[in-house]
């Protein structure tokens, strides 16, 4: 066994009830009729970084889940009011990238997920982990 470094990005992302329903029933093709999330998968299969496995390309492991939060006076939520607890049906897509949290392609990706999220406050997760390849 190898080991090779990588940043892990797990992003979180709203999708609609019907979306969320079909997914959790089995349609797998759900995700890509979700204008939100078809859109972040379409950067993840994009030629940057990101779900790079060398032979295999736009890597992403799906999870589905809610998000609970309340927002705040001042927010100006997409989903919810202030002061009141929303949950909000949640794509979890976890990627790798062989690469540094500096790399200009990895962050030129990063951005474009950004623009793509509605979220006021996306939540992102970027952390430097290390994944098992088999040995030559």
């Amino acid at each position: 066994m190898n080991l090779r470094e990588a940043l892990l990005v797990r992003i979180h992302v709203p999708v609609s009830p019907e979306t969320f329903r079909a997914m959790l029933a089995g349609d797998v093709a759900a995700g890509e009729r979700d204008p939100v999330l078809a859109a972040i998968l379409a950067v993840v299969r994009a030629d940057n970084p990101l779900g790079d496995f060398g032979l295999y390309k736009g890597v992403a492991e799906i999870g589905l889940g809610w998000e609970s939060f309340q927002p705040g006076p001042d927010a100006r939520p997409t989903l919810g009011e202030a002061a009141m607890t929303s949950l909000s049906p949640t794509v979890i897509l976890s990627l790798h990238a062989p690469c540094s949290e500096e790399d200009p392609e990895f962050l030129e990706a990063m951005d474009r997920i950004m623009a793509a999220h509605p979220w006021e406050i996306p939540v992102i997760e970027i952390a430097p982990t290390w994944l098992a390849e088999r040995g030559q």
